[in-house]
């Protein structure tokens, strides 16, 4: 059955991939896996510089990414490619399992972060669910960048903003629901299970939210719902 990017802001078709790694054997491997199991694999790359030309040209919806790679390192790629399109979804693929460099790619803009130990049913998995928006990780991982998050969020902020300055959008009950779980570190499905809703009903909240709130990615939001406590309430 192909898999197709329903849900993908409306989009349908298969969900379009790009391999970047620096081990050719590795990496063909992968876009192997990915394209018999429906995806379309639109491009490959094997370092930075090649990687970075060839997102821009190619617009994947997901690069799975290395983060050790030649010419520039994969936080660098993956820094670069979210800032000109913040619609981009990365999963960082590693045999890194350190906290550092885990969290360095989240900041990045990473999307998730699965080990080079997992299965080929556990990638394709988690490329499914990148496309869509949901955070995966390596189970461990998961706790450690939420961690990080709250750290970030308890730092000293910018100034208080001026009195005339318009507040923020008013989200309405249901988004705020689904906000405060997305903090809590749910998946998508997970949310909907809980509220019983669908997953599309889902996506459709956290894409408003985004839109209201004028944020480009699931980092931010969760980063923003933190902020405001709303992952202990």
């Amino acid at each position: 059955m192909t898999d197709t990017a329903d849900g993908r802001d409306g989009q349908q078709g298969p969900i379009r991939v790009m391999v970047v790694d620096d081990h050719p054997m590795w990496r063909d491997a992968v876009a192997r896996d990915l394209a018999e199991s429906g995806f379309d694999v639109v491009a490959t790359a094997g370092d930075g510089d090649q990687a970075v030309r060839r997102a821009k040209a190619a617009a994947p919806d997901v690069l799975v990414l290395d983060l050790n790679l030649p010419a520039k390192p994969g936080v660098q790629v993956c820094k670069e490619l979210v800032g000109h399109n913040p619609a981009l979804r990365v999963l960082v693929l590693s045999a890194s399992g350190e906290h550092a460099d885990v969290l360095e790619a989240v900041k990045s803009g990473a999307t998730g972060y699965l080990l080079k130990s997992a299965s080929t049913e556990e990638l394709l998995d988690a490329v499914r669910r990148t496309a869509v928006g949901d955070p995966v990780f390596t189970p461990g991982l998961a706790g450690l960048v939420l961690g990080e998050y709250r750290r970030l969020a308890s730092d000293p902020g910018p100034a208080a903003p001026d009195a005339d300055q318009p507040k923020a959008p008013q989200l309405t009950e249901r988004e705020t629901e689904v906000l405060r779980l997305v903090a809590k570190g749910l998946s998508y499905k997970q949310i909907a299970e809980r509220l019983v809703i669908s997953h599309r009903t889902v996506q459709n909240h956290v894409q408003n939210t985004l839109g209201k709130l004028q944020l480009h990615n699931r980092v931010e939001l969760v980063r923003y719902a933190i902020e405001r406590g709303l992952d202990e309430e």
